[in-house]
């Protein structure tokens, strides 16, 4: 029995991640810590629905105090034995900068691919992804011999809030890929920078491909 901590779980790619471990059998899932600034409606369903199973963390990522109290809290809740089996850090946003510095990140944040996403005028949102894959790497390397696994997940440009109904992919879509990735990580996947993998992406003529397998930095 697996036990979770995910961020940004109000919406979107955090909120389905969330609603799709708690409809896993007990058996696979035993507890879920959903981690947000806020606590929206849909969330507020799922831990009703899953009453003990799912709790709410309250959480403001940028604010330190803020994750000392969440870390405290999730502590409280799994009990003096308990620990944190898998955790998945899901927060971003995405402010358009037309004219801004050229950067990355996700897929965005490549250095190798940026030429690919050079029309997208986020930059901030790039260069963040970038020390994000960088900051995942470094834990890979520092704590490889305790056994922990570090990835760096690109979910795709999902049809959330903030990717738009635009984007590629259903977020239904997208976070199944991801729990995919999650499920089958072993210590050989750790460090790596990894894409999903959707059935009919990975044309060459598409400029996202879904095609799974490693992503370069």
């Amino acid at each position: 029995m697996s036990t979770y901590a995910i961020t940004g779980t109000n919406r979107g790619i955090g909120l389905n991640l969330v609603t799709f471990l708690a409809a896993r059998p007990a058996g696979e899932v035993r507890f879920i810590a959903a981690a947000a600034r806020s606590k929206s409606s849909a969330l507020q369903r799922v831990i009703e629905q899953y009453p003990g199973r799912v709790i709410f963390v309250p959480l403001e990522v940028t604010q330190k105090e803020s994750a000392e109290t969440a870390v405290h809290a999730v502590e409280q809740a799994l009990g003096a034995n308990g620990g944190i089996d898998v955790l998945i850090n899901n927060a971003g946003v995405m402010p358009m900068t037309p004219g801004g510095v050229d950067a990355m990140s996700s897929t965005l944040g490549s250095l190798t691919l940026a030429h690919k996403y050079i029309h997208q005028p986020a930059p901030a949102y790039k260069i963040s992804k970038t020390a994000l894959n960088m900051l995942t790497r470094q834990w890979g390397i520092k704590f490889a011999q305790e056994g922990f696994t570090f990835i760096c997940i690109d979910p795709g440009w999902l049809q959330t809030d903030m990717g738009s109904q635009k984007a590629d992919l259903p977020v239904e879509v997208g976070t199944k890929a991801v729990l995919e990735i999650i499920d089958n990580a072993k210590p050989e996947h750790n460090g790596k920078y990894l894409d999903v993998e959707v059935p009919g992406w990975a044309a060459p003529e598409k400029l996202n491909q879904y095609k799974g397998g490693e992503l370069p930095w």
